[in-house]
């Protein structure tokens, strides 16, 4: 296989059940270099369990799991982690609100909450300053996260997410509780990283088609833990597939390079 096309994460039927409770089945998966993933389901469909795995922050009751050419169970997971960039709404919550844009980058460095459990010379806060002026937040590099709006939290978090070189990008629902400026801004922002050819593989979680950016690859369906369907986006995105993921019957548009779904509501004669 060519280094252009080597698999970044492969998942061979990934089991996870919890209390009794099977939350990923039979989940078979690659992600190769140079693809950009966007994942969608329903809720509890399994997507932030899938996303926890594939950050080696979670065991699978069973199957094989390589991320970075480590396979789980063989590998220093502190040390894959610190080579994939990530983003969640549980990362975002364990931050303190007093620290500034910069410093929650440069934590970034070594995959840590905060920035005085390690030393940091002026090439990374640089490259901190950077990362911020990659995502449109350079303004914002000494504003406290308090201060910040929900938008801006999630650039600086995608920042960070950028400060360690990652060879993989994983960012759960980056779009969650933004209103429309916020996301807007950010899906530009993310389409700036989906069309680079230098940017790492991504793998984004999401509801809403909608907020897929342009620039995404390929696609994956997940319905109670189970793949609906798995490929190329244009061959996954259709009315049928996702009206069975959803369990609604869908129709499905492309736009301007935009996606968007809807259900048909039926008018009543008055």
């Amino acid at each position: 296989m060519s280094q252009d096309r080597a698999d970044v994460v492969q998942l061979q039927a990934v089991r996870l059940v919890r209390d009794a409770t099977t939350i990923l089945d039979g989940i078979t998966w690659r992600v190769r270099a140079g693809e950009r993933w966007v994942v969608l389901g329903p809720n509890g469909s399994g997507k932030t369990s899938l996303c926890h795995i594939v950050t080696l922050y979670q065991h699978p009751s069973s199957g094989t799991v390589t991320v970075l050419d480590g396979t789980l169970g063989k590998v220093d997971v502190r040390v894959v982690r610190r080579r994939i960039g990530v983003t969640s709404a549980a990362l975002a919550n364990m931050i303190q609100p007093t620290l500034t844009a910069e410093q929650i980058v440069v934590a970034g460095k070594h995959a840590a909450l905060a920035h005085w459990w390690h030393q940091y010379d002026d090439t990374d806060w640089t490259r901190a300053r950077t990362c911020l002026e990659r995502v449109g937040c350079l303004d914002h590099a000494t504003q406290r996260l308090r201060t910040l709006s929900s938008g801006e939290r999630q650039r600086v978090l995608l920042a960070r997410a950028l400060m360690c070189h990652p060879r993989l990008l994983v960012l759960d629902e980056p779009s969650a509780g933004l209103d429309l400026p916020g996301r807007e801004q950010l899906i530009s922002t993310l389409a700036t990283l989906t069309k680079d050819p230098m940017a790492p593989p991504l793998i984004l979680v999401t509801h809403h088609l909608d907020e897929i950016p342009p620039g995404c690859t390929h696609a994956i369906l997940l319905r109670s833990g189970r793949l609906v369907a798995t490929g190329p986006i244009d061959q996954v995105l259709t009315g049928p597939q996702l009206s069975d993921c959803f369990g609604l019957s869908l129709e499905v548009e492309r736009r301007h390079d935009r996606w968007r779904a809807w259900t048909v509501i039926p008018t009543s004669p008055l």
